[in-house]
């Protein structure tokens, strides 16, 4: 018996030595392992809602801009649920024309979209904004959390220190409510529609205006 599991120890050894290896073993033999790739961080998705007049313009505020994720045109600030285009446009719900900001926060604060919200509107005008008349064209900051609100107050008072404006601030600074998405061919309305924004845009004076108010500081026109 001994001698039987001697021989089989031996024939054993043998296997193991002299056996090619199998197709996949020999494959991998003397290759570097690949250390694991390492999936890119998750954005922080937060929203950040203003009205600045006519949305279309205030979409070409923040889109392209890095870490924006996506910016939605629609309707915030008043009572009614779902309100369309006609019923705001009309000044009968108290909805203002707004656009809504997915962004990263890893990648860009609130304070530097509040910082482009600015320079695209004129905050001494009530009213309206521009050419548009009516509390549906108001300029609003609809802050989302104690932070936002502080944020937002913040620059506000920036702003004031540095006695740029000629008047008084009436920007509203509220809690937001609620923000229902505008009908589709209202969405990127500078892309569908060129020639007709940038009429909109020249014949309302909105450029012409924030360079008198900012001057360099001003929104580049989209």
């Amino acid at each position: 018996m001994r001698e039987f599991t001697a021989s089989m120890a031996r024939l054993w050894l043998f296997l193991v030595l002299c056996l090619p290896a199998s197709p996949a073993a020999a494959d991998q033999a003397g290759k570097a392992v690949p250390a694991p790739t390492r999936a890119a961080p998750a954005p922080t998705t937060e929203r950040a809602t203003f009205a600045g007049g006519c949305f279309w313009c205030m979409e070409t505020a923040f889109e392209g801009t890095a870490g924006v994720l996506s910016v939605t045109s629609g309707y915030s600030g008043g009572p009614e649920k779902n309100p369309t285009y006609e019923m705001v446009s009309s000044g009968r719900t108290g909805h203002a024309e707004a656009v809504q900001v997915v962004f990263d926060a890893k990648r860009i604060s609130y304070s530097r979209l509040l910082d482009l919200f600015w320079r695209n509107i004129d905050p001494t005008q009530a009213g309206g904004q521009f050419c548009d008349r009516g509390r549906q064209y108001r300029s609003a900051i609809f802050w989302n959390g104690a932070t936002q609100r502080r944020l937002a107050e913040e620059s506000r008072r920036a702003i004031e220190a540095s006695k740029r404006l000629k008047g008084p601030i009436v920007t509203q600074i509220v809690s937001f409510t609620a923000f229902y998405r505008a009908e589709e061919y209202h969405q990127d309305y500078y892309k569908k529609n060129p020639e007709h924004y940038a009429a909109y845009r020249e014949g309302c004076g909105r450029d012409r205006r924030l360079r008198e108010i900012w001057g360099s500081q001003a929104s580049a026109a989209h």
